[in-house]
């Protein structure tokens, strides 16, 4: 099969028509699309499919666990904002903690949903036995708790909970659940009563399963993919398995005890063998990804949520495509400056990273959401403050000054050759250029632009709502359109819904998307296709020179 005749489904376009397509460019893939748009409570169905619910998606997918064929039964428009982990009732019904705006829902068998409760804070490790109903809160001083989907108020079984999350009934008939914060496990009578201490000194707690022989199993949510296993009702004895699945969330095992387990920093679900070896059921890939950057030996950098990845360099057997070098959370913009990488969270914090050293400095906290960031020709980092409507400067010495402000929701920032200042407003639909205490328009009536980069005298922007990329003069203000059907964004055809929240009592709530744009030192541009979990490199073709490519662009 050709390159223009093979099809690409994903978690996009699960056809493989939506493509994009470019008169000036080839278009190129450097990692393969992610089918899961991030994996994190998983729970087998009556049917015998794997469901996954997925935190940054708003959705919930069944797999074919033999197959691993995905498809979404909860979609992203449905009344379900955040789903984090999820159970089955006796009677098929499937009860969903859904974390930002703290419900729990029900979902009959027959697809109908019905509120249980809207009391909990953060709610998220949730459990069924038999017609009973459990569930934790992921806060300091969380609460565990019975919920009655007949409406009847819910029980408070215990409090004090170091950030809960995924629970099962043990052996001994007690709830067991993680202290994420104090890396124990802990256990309850569902009926109530004192808390019991089972272990301490866990390995960052996320998970509390147990296997078909009653062994538990705690996973574990950093960079190696430790799992402990704790002979609770035998020996006593603790054994520790690395299994090089980044970021565990959560496990279930079938009915002939194999483990599958999913990966908040990566989605997939992964088989995972009593000795750590894996197998991919589906995929591991890119959660987003959000900003992107190259630096000047060309390693691409995309700043993916919750961690720093490579999309260039693949782990040998792991299917994903991407390296992880590091856990960050909630990395969101990216700038590269020599061995340092420059990163935003949308939750307030401007970091700087040693790549060399891996090290990170907090530079700025306390900022109102901010998205895109570049480096001045003065070393200062460069900051869209996006929820502020400000540009922001931020000095060696970590003093921030407003460059900007009075923008209605700016969000990524690049400099051309002469080192004037654009910044890109997504509501506006506008670029600006900034600069000696003047905003100027110097692009306007655009879909949404987000992703910034300059290549010689065109400045590029990734048009979020009509999914282009466009070209702007910056000597003649002229534009053009250089590629369209890029896959940024939701997919095609959702009913558009409210913005979720950006904090939940205290907690990270939601992230709202960005398609990020940088400019390589080879002259090609690298935009993320935040709407399948790739990164794309645009590269010009021979017929256009710097600028160009030829013939429709089919993503590798």
């Amino acid at each position: 099969m050709t390159e223009s005749e093979t099809a690409y489904p994903s978690r996009y376009d699960e056809t493989g028509r939506e493509r994009p397509t470019s008169s000036r460019w080839k278009v190129k893939r450097l990692n393969p699309p992610n089918p899961l748009w991030g994996s994190n409570g998983v729970a087998f169905g009556p049917d015998g499919r794997l469901y996954v619910a997925q935190f940054l998606a708003g959705q919930i997918s069944a797999v074919d666990p033999v197959s691993g064929d995905v498809e979404v039964v909860v979609p992203m428009d449905g009344p379900v904002q955040s789903p984090d982990d999820l159970a089955f009732g006796a009677d098929g019904s499937m009860y969903i903690a859904d974390l930002v705006p703290g419900r729990v829902w029900r979902r009959t068998p027959h697809g109908e949903y019905s509120l249980v409760s809207d009391r909990m804070k953060v709610p998220n490790g949730i459990t069924c036995v038999g017609d009973r109903l459990f569930v934790n809160e992921m806060r300091m001083n969380g609460r565990l708790m019975e919920l009655f989907p007949d409406g009847r108020d819910p029980v408070v079984l215990t409090d004090g909970l170091a950030l809960g999350n995924a629970m099962q009934l043990g052996p001994d008939g007690y709830l067991y659940y993680p202290h994420m914060i104090s890396n124990q496990v802990w256990r309850l009578s569902p009926d109530g009563g004192t808390p019991e201490l089972v272990a301490e000194d866990v390995h960052e707690p996320v998970a509390v399963r147990f296997d078909r022989g009653g062994v538990m199993t705690v996973l574990s949510r950093g960079t190696a993919g430790i799992v402990t296993r704790v002979d609770l009702h035998g020996t006593g004895s603790r054994s520790i398995v690395t299994s090089g699945v980044v970021g565990l969330d959560n496990a279930a095992f079938d009915a002939e005890n194999r483990m599958f387990v999913s990966s908040f920093a990566s989605g997939g679900v992964t088989e995972m063998h009593p000795d750590g070896r894996t197998r991919a059921i589906v995929p591991r890939g890119l959660d987003g990804p959000f900003g992107v950057t190259v630096d000047l030996a060309g390693t691409v950098y995309a700043a993916d949520h919750y961690r720093l990845a490579d999309p260039e360099s693949p782990v040998e057997g792991d299917g994903s495509g991407v390296t992880t070098h590091a856990l960050m959370p909630f990395a969101h913009g990216i700038a590269s400056e020599g061995t340092l990488l420059h990163l935003t969270s949308q939750y307030g914090e401007v970091r700087t990273y040693d790549s060399e050293h891996r090290t990170t400095r907090v530079r700025a906290r306390g900022l109102n959401r901010p998205m895109g960031i570049a480096v001045d020709p003065g070393g200062r980092l460069v900051v869209a403050e996006s929820d502020a409507g400000r540009v922001l400067a931020i000095d060696e010495h970590d003093t921030v000054t407003v460059l900007a402000d009075g923008l209605k929701h700016p969000v990524d920032i690049a400099f051309d050759a002469e080192w004037r200042c654009y910044v890109s407003d997504d509501r506006t639909g506008a670029v600006f250029r900034i600069g000696d205490g003047e905003t100027t328009a110097v692009a306007e009536g655009l879909g949404a632009p987000q992703g910034l980069a300059v290549l010689g005298e065109e400045l590029f922007t990734v048009e979020t709502e009509p999914r282009r990329l466009r070209a702007i003069s910056l000597t003649t203000g002229e534009s053009r359109i250089d590629a369209e059907g890029l896959a940024v964004g939701a997919p095609p055809g959702l009913t558009a819904r409210a913005e979720p929240a950006l904090f939940t009592h205290g907690m990270p709530g939601l992230p709202i998307r960005f398609a990020g744009l940088a400019a390589s030192p080879d002259g090609s541009l690298l935009l993320s296709a935040d709407g399948e979990g790739t990164v794309l490199r645009l590269s010009p073709s021979r017929a256009h020179g710097a600028t160009a490519g030829s013939g429709s662009a089919t993503p590798d």
